[in-house]
């Protein structure tokens, strides 16, 4: 079960006051996923979108990235995130 620290990142990175670029979305997304223990689902063939987002979580996990680690680093983009964009 996710930590206090990372549901309350998870809440707050639905606040920031700017639009992070594709590349911090689909990290966020990776690593969210692997946190909240999830799998990401394949996307079909003319979802790009859903290809983008399912490749970077791949990658994740390729990676080796554990639960722990992506709750950490999840938490670490945010507040970065947070520094960037500020909070609405």
């Amino acid at each position: 079960m996710p930590s206090a620290k990372f549901q309350k990142a998870w809440d707050e990175s639905s606040k920031l006051g700017g639009s992070p670029s594709n590349d911090e979305m689909l990290e966020m997304y990776a690593y969210g996923k692997i946190a909240k223990g999830e799998e990401a689902k394949p996307a079909g063939v003319f979802d790009l979108k859903g290809k983008a987002k399912y490749n970077k979580y791949q990658e994740k996990v390729k990676e080796g990235v554990s639960q722990a680690d992506a709750e950490k680093k999840y938490v670490e983009l945010v507040e970065g995130l947070k520094s960037k964009y500020g909070l609405k």
